[in-house]
């Protein structure tokens, strides 16, 4: 993969860096700590400029979180909660646990947005709740911006000091992606099976 990766940065420079970003935040074919690392790392051997390869990552990554954001604010509160009570196991949450959420999300928004950006998979869908919410736009824009600033840059800065041994950084990411991944897939396994569904019958 690494090769595959690095030969399509030198074909398509910056507009490559930035589509893989948008593609890894939208569906993530290769994850963002296989390509800013190798980015960095082709600015290192003076293919590329490290400032250029940290906003075209970062513009490419907020390109895919705006597209979520705006599937929340299209599907909306109201939307989910009547996919909620169609399908409440699936979702594993009750109408008023949304109402809840939502409350929640109005409170805490600002920084489960700023931090969930830098949290490996979650990077990936905390613009949905925020945009369910309504959040507004400019907020939004501000927190996520300043959140994928920040692990573009730590991962692209990580493979210029690196350089050659910048494998290490997508060897030490890899398995907290993967940790990460699997306590998400597990808590939502143990909330199926647990879930009670407990909407009013007038509601149903």
């Amino acid at each position: 993969m690494f090769e595959w990766v690095t030969g399509l940065l030198e074909r398509g420079g910056y507009f490559v860096i930035a589509l893989l970003m948008f593609l890894e935040n939208v569906f993530p074919p290769i994850p963002s700590e296989v390509i800013m690392p190798l980015a960095g790392f082709n600015a290192a051997r003076g293919e590329h400029n490290i400032i250029a390869v940290i906003v075209a990552g970062s513009l490419g990554s907020l390109a895919g979180a705006l597209l979520w954001y705006y599937i929340g604010l299209w599907i909306g509160t109201e939307g989910l909660k009547r996919f909620s009570k169609r399908h409440g196991r699936l979702l594993t949450l009750t109408p008023q646990e949304i109402d809840q959420a939502d409350k929640w999300f109005e409170r805490y928004g600002t920084w489960a947005v700023l931090f969930g950006r830098l949290i490996p998979t979650v990077r990936t869908f905390i613009s949905v709740p925020a945009g369910i919410s309504d959040m507004t736009l400019r907020r939004f824009l501000l927190f996520t911006a300043i959140g994928t600033v920040i692990w573009t840059a730590f991962l692209a800065l990580a493979g210029w000091w690196l350089q050659d041994r910048y494998e290490q950084v997508s060897g030490w990411m890899g398995p907290v992606s993967n940790v990460v991944v699997g306590i998400i897939v597990l808590a939502y396994l143990y909330r199926v099976v647990t879930f009670r569904r407990k909407v009013p019958k007038e509601e149903r």
